[in-house]
This record gives C-alpha cells, sequence and structure tokens, in this order.
C-alpha cells in the first residue's frame, strides 16, 4: 500500500454502542495495527436532535474496556482536528459553498408542505421515481428553477433553505468495494441528497467525505447499511476533485439475531436473556438500564475474541485469538459478504475459556469486589484458594458466588430437592457420629488427607454405602448438592466451621 493506513470509526452519540457497532471499530483498529497505520476515533454529531447525553463518554469508555487504543481522537489529540464533528461547522460550510460555486449543488427552498404535496403528486401519478432528483428538481423552489435575482433575495432576506447535491442525469456511477466487488448504480435512480441542514449544520454526507479528506483516511470500513450511500460519496470525491484522495471501501456484513433472520437488536436480547451493549447503559431520560457484557461478567478478551469470528473468518480451524494474534492475521479479504449470526451460547464458551486460562491472582482480583458487595470481608488468600476449586464450573463472573458461596457463610437454608433424595433414616446418626470423628483431629491436620480417611474408615467399617454418606454430608457443609470434592471444602473452611455446619445441619434438617 502507497498509502499511509488511516481508518476511523465515526459513531454518532445517539445512544448506547451496538456490539454491531464495536465490531466495526474493532475491524477498522485490527487492520490499522496489521498494516502499522493509525486509528481515529471521530464523533459524527451533526444530527442534535438525536443528540443523547452521556453518549459520548460510553463510545470511548466501551472502546478503552475493549482494548481498542485510538491514535487520534478528542482524548487523544492530533493534528488534524477538532475530532467533533459539531466543532467543525465553519469547516463544511466552506466546503458546501464550493459545491454551489461549482454547480454540483444548489439551494433549496421548499417547505415541508411543498415537499408533501410533491410526494402525493408523485404517488397519484404512479410513478416509478417518487423523490426529489433530476425528474422533479425543476418543478420544485430552488435556485435551479427560479431566476437568479430570485435565489439572491431570498437569501439576503435569510429565507430558510437546504444545500442539496446535484446528482447528475443517467450517468453510470461505479465504486469498488473490498468485500463485494464492483458497485454500478445508474445516477437517475438517485435523489438530490441534502448536504446542508437550515439549522447551520451539514448532513452525514458531507460531513464525512469532507473530514475522510482533511483527515487523509485511507480506508472506510463501516456496516453495510451505508452501502447505499456509495454512489453519493463517490460522485462527492468527483465533485470536489479528490477522486486519487479517494479512501478505499469495505462494508461489513449485518449482525444477524441467533435465528440468522434480521439484524440483531436490543428486543433480541431482552427476549433471549442476553446483552447486545458492551457496557451497562442507563437511559438519561427514563432511567431505563441495558444489559452490558461488562457488567453481565465477560471478560473483554473473550468478548473481543468473539466478536471477531463474526463475518471474519482467519481460513483455518484457530477461534483463540488475543488482540494481537487477531491484527497479525486479520485480512479484509476474509470478510464474509454474508450476515454474520450472533451465537450466545458461543459467547459464553469463549468466556468461560478465558476464565479458565485466567490465573488464581487475577480471577480473585475479580471476585472481590462481588464479595464485598455482598457485605463479606474475606481475605484475599482465601479468595484466591476457593477460585481454583469453582474456576472449571464458571461462565460468567458472578457465577462465582452461585458456585462458591457456602465457603464464606454458613448455608441458611437445605434445597429441599436434595434432602429429599439424599437424606435417610440414619443420616443424622451418621452425621453426628462423622462429628464425633472430625472432633478428634487437630486442626492442623485438616489440611492433609487424615479426615477424609478416618471417615471412610467409618464408613467401610460400618458397611454403609460411600456416596449415601458423602451425598448427605455435602448438603449440610453446602446447602445443595454440588460444589468441588467434598474433602477440600471441609480442609478450606477449616474444623470450627465445618462441626459447625454438622450440628446445625442435622438439627435444622430434622426440625424440617
Amino acid at each position: 500500500m502507497s498509502r499511509k493506513v488511516r481508518v476511523r470509526f465515526a459513531p454518532s452519540p445517539t445512544g448506547p454502542l451496538h456490539i454491531g457497532g464495536v465490531r466495526t471499530a474493532l475491524f477498522n483498529y485490527l487492520f490499522a495495527k496489521k498494516h502499522g497505520g493509525d486509528m481515529l476515533l471521530r464523533i459524527e454529531d451533526t444530527d442534535q436532535t438525536r443528540f443523547v447525553p452521556g453518549a459520548e463518554n460510553y463510545i470511548m469508555e466501551s472502546l478503552e474496556w475493549c482494548g481498542i487504543r485510538i491514535d487520534e481522537g478528542i482524548r487523544e489529540g492530533g493534528n488534524c482536528g477538532p475530532y467533533r464533528q459539531s466543532d467543525r461547522k465553519e469547516i463544511y460550510k466552506k466546503y458546501a459553498a464550493q459545491l454551489i460555486e461549482s454547480g454540483n449543488a444548489y439551494y433549496a427552498f421548499d417547505t415541508p408542505e411543498e415537499l408533501e404535496k410533491m410526494r402525493d403528486r408523485l404517488e397519484a401519478e404512479k410513478s416509478s421515481v417518487r423523490q426529489y432528483g433530476p425528474d422533479t428538481r425543476l418543478s420544485m423552489c430552488n435556485s435551479l428553477s427560479l431566476p437568479a435575482e430570485e435565489v439572491k433575495n431570498k437569501l439576503e432576506k435569510g429565507e430558510q433553505y437546504v444545500i442539496r447535491f446535484k446528482m447528475p442525469v443517467n450517468q453510470e456511477i461505479a465504486a469498488t468495494d473490498i468485500i463485494r466487488g464492483r458497485v454500478v448504480v445508474n445516477s437517475s435512480t438517485l435523489d438530490d441528497k441534502v448536504l446542508f441542514k437550515s439549522d447551520g449544520m451539514p448532513t452525514y454526507h458531507l460531513a464525512n467525505i469532507v473530514d475522510d479528506y482533511l483527515m487523509h483516511i485511507s480506508h472506510v470500513i463501516r456496516g453495510e447499511e451505508w452501502l447505499p450511500s456509495l454512489p453519493l460519496h463517490v460522485m462527492l470525491y468527483r465533485s470536489f476533485g479528490w477522486e486519487n484522495e479517494m479512501p478505499q471501501f469495505a462494508h461489513l456484513p449485518l449482525l444477524l439475531k441467533p435465528n440468522g433472520k434480521g439484524k440483531l437488536s436490543k428486543r433480541d436480547g431482552d427476549q433471549m436473556g442476553f446483552p447486545v451493549f458492551p457496557l451497562q447503559w442507563t437511559d438519561p431520560q427514563t432511567g431505563e438500564k441495558s444489559r452490558g457484557y461488562r457488567e453481565d461478567g465477560y471478560l473483554p478478551e473473550a468478548f473481543v475474541n468473539m466478536l471477531a469470528l463474526l463475518g471474519w473468518n482467519p481460513g483455518t480451524e484457530q477461534e483463540i485469538f488475543t488482540i494481537e494474534q487477531l491484527a497479525e492475521q486479520f485480512d479484509l479479504d476474509k470478510i464474509s459478504k454474508s450476515g454474520a449470526k450472533f451465537s450466545p451460547e458461543k459467547a459464553h464458551w469463549f468466556n468461560q475459556h478465558y476464565i479458565k486460562e485466567k490465573s488464581n491472582t487475577e480471577l480473585a482480583q475479580f471476585f472481590m469486589p462481588i464479595l464485598n458487595q455482598r457485605g463479606i470481608d474475606a481475605d484475599f488468600d482465601f479468595v484466591e484458594k476457593v477460585t481454583e476449586f469453582a474456576k472449571e464450573r464458571i461462565v460468567l463472573l458472578p457465577d462465582f458466588w452461585e458456585q462458591t458461596s457456602f465457603f464464606f457463610e454458613t448455608p441458611k437454608e437445605y434445597n429441599p430437592a436434595v434432602v429429599k433424595k439424599n437424606w435417610k433414616d440414619d443420616s443424622a446418626k451418621v452425621l453426628t457420629d462423622i462429628g464425633e470423628i472430625l472432633k478428634n483431629i487437630s486442626e492442623t491436620d485438616y489440611s492433609s488427607t487424615i479426615p477424609e480417611e478416618k471417615v471412610k474408615e467409618y464408613i467401610t467399617a460400618n458397611n454403609l454405602g460411600f456416596g449415601k454418606v458423602m451425598n448427605a454430608f455435602r448438603l449440610i457443609l453446602t446447602g445443595t448438592g454440588g460444589g468441588p470434592h467434598l474433602f477440600d471444602i471441609v480442609s478450606t473452611i477449616g474444623k470450627d466451621e465445618t462441626l459447625i455446619r454438622i450440628e446445625k445441619g442435622v438439627r435444622e434438617i430434622l426440625l424440617s
């Protein structure tokens, strides 16, 4: 590549960042890192009516959590700023005027009522083209249909107007998309898009092209919903005389619902019980909370690995990648044209894998806040030890409490289904006997195999079934039928707590 690779992620601060948007940012980042290029973050807030407070910071925090490092942006600075479009208004005015002067754009003074009347007329005529464009513009109120003096008077009087692009008539517009190949559209099927609005702000189309040019963007990697805009964007580059500076385009496939039918939405996540946003989001107007992958207990490495394989395939059987490995192997040619089906089960699989790969110390650092939130002041070394027993069964970080709560507090109740299944007529006597055996073992020996050996000797000597005794024993230690090896629990909670639980369990189950 002769040009330096410079890519941008350019979200609008209209709410929380969907995971489809995060994937777009990730693919841009991986492409930039693969080619030693720069990753820019540009906030596209030209539509002030849809601006949502807090969304801008949410976007930046989400990318930071994912490990997507920005080279130029609002926080990072850079030579091509400002990086927020509302701070660049004067720049766009200049380029809108340039298009007017070159005859590639025009002033349009139509009122909302006149626009509605045009649409109604075209519908009544059953016209094949029902838009403001080459076939209709001369019948509307604009600088192409009005005398120059009248246009001048309207501008001087401060009448409201928009600036529209003058789409050429019956011209073939061709462009190449890295993922989809050659795209060809006839200009007569396109409308004269608004480039500059009456509120003094540019539309996405003008601001996007001007910014990409001024920021020296080499590749535009964005969602396929922008593919219909590609012909207009190509025409804008030509109209400005920037065709040689036009970036290469790559339009990413959609993220689909788990059943593969339609675009993945927040509603799908709500109905099926998974988040569609990277971080938890609180709506500033309603206070409604939307779940996030971070708060649900996903590790960022797992989230990124999962996202990268939605629509991109390395061409091998490998599934586990660090973000550095992804950058090394990433290639736009290996992105699929078809939509990528999201799988909540696969997201769980990735997270469980990464949890297993973490050291006990790293996991204990995640688990300490979970315990603190429950008012449990646990020793870090103790939490590390407990982590070793539980990590194989943890899918999401909050599962730690479900899997290990009995290590930190005496059971408050005993699962009725487990009691019914495992508590026999002689269980109270057997467990009382075991309590006496364990009482006579020194505290220091509890970390050895002695408690297990002594209990097994008792079971053998009395011709008792091992499963029958151990299941009842586990019940009164944990309150359930789960957990790690029984005597790992005994050695971890220690002599005093083990004896307390035997006495309490026998008493309460007999009384129940």
